[in-house]
């Protein structure tokens, strides 16, 4: 039986605990808080029974870079899969939601929580760096991100390479888990259109007006040209996740048309260089702005 590790971190408060008991109910084993060394022997116990395995792991440990390092290492040598998933979230929502909770942050001592928080984002600043996937929880109730993982677990065996093209506005942020962001702002507004402004993107008349504007078309197909040279890099580091991020303004009418038609465009391509890419919209920040 061939197995496959998921090594579950991320930042306190961001919402590990969920993201493991969606994979459990999907069918992963899964063990909490276990030792990055202990990693190789775990796989070995249970390969007979079990081929999904999802490790949460704590790193306020001093010791878990050097234990991580060679337990990664030692799976690559057995020939078993490995990624990394971290979970992340911006500090401000990290702070409200451990002031909901009236918890202290695991490392703030006798600090304020935000010094917490920053000291556990340093700790993880390196194992972020090395991570496969990265699931932004910020705008996330605990059933949006439970979705979330469920549309990552239960259909990436249907692609080689799935991609989530993401809309957001930039008066909101930067979405902190994009792998690729490209801003869509120079195309014309349709908020200073009045019979459009209450649409958004995902509305025809909008979609129209801006999959119609100057440089829109090819603005798509220099994007994609871009896409599919990344793509191939892409599946000889063996990535599965890729989040393409764009941007305009709110989030609310370009972006949103760009999204949906640019996922439209990757889907329609059936096979890639042997491979398959599967595309899905995802729009942040739609519905935020009134």
């Amino acid at each position: 039986m061939s197995s496959e590790v998921v090594l579950l971190t991320g930042m306190s408060g961001a919402g590990r605990s969920t993201v493991a008991h969606a994979m459990e109910d999907l069918g992963w084993y899964v063990v909490d808080n276990l030792p990055p060394a202990l990693l190789p022997n775990l796989c070995e116990l249970t390969a007979a029974s079990v081929n999904k395995i999802a490790v949460v792991v704590d790193v306020r440990g001093r010791q878990f870079f050097d234990e991580l390092n060679g337990a990664l290492a030692e799976l690559a040598e057995s020939g078993i899969a490995r990624r990394i998933l971290f979970i992340d979230a911006a500090d401000e929502v990290l702070v409200r939601r451990f002031e909901a909770t009236r918890r202290p942050h695991p490392l703030q001592g006798s600090d304020r929580i935000v010094d917490g928080i920053a000291k556990e984002r340093e700790r993880l600043r390196e194992v972020r760096s090395l991570a496969d996937l990265v699931i932004d929880s910020s705008a996330f109730n605990i059933h949006q991100l439970e979705k979330k993982v469920e549309e990552i677990f239960h259909t990436e065996g249907d692609a080689d390479l799935r991609v989530n093209v993401l809309s957001f506005g930039y008066k909101y942020g930067i979405p902190v888990d994009a792998d690729l962001v490209m801003d869509c702002r120079f195309i014309a507004n349709p908020h200073w259109i009045p019979e459009l402004r209450p649409l958004n993107g995902l509305d025809k008349p909008v979609s129209d007006n801006v999959l119609g504007t100057a440089n829109t078309q090819e603005f798509l197909e220099r994007y994609q040209l871009l896409f599919e040279t990344m793509a191939t890099g892409f599946f000889t580091e063996g990535r599965k996740y890729l989040t393409l991020a764009i941007g305009c303004t709110g989030g609310k009418h370009r972006s949103v048309a760009i999204a949906e038609e640019l996922s439209k465009r990757l889907n329609m391509k059936s096979d890639f260089l042997g491979r398959k890419i599967v595309a899905n919209p995802i729009h942040r920040d739609l519905g935020r702005e009134l």
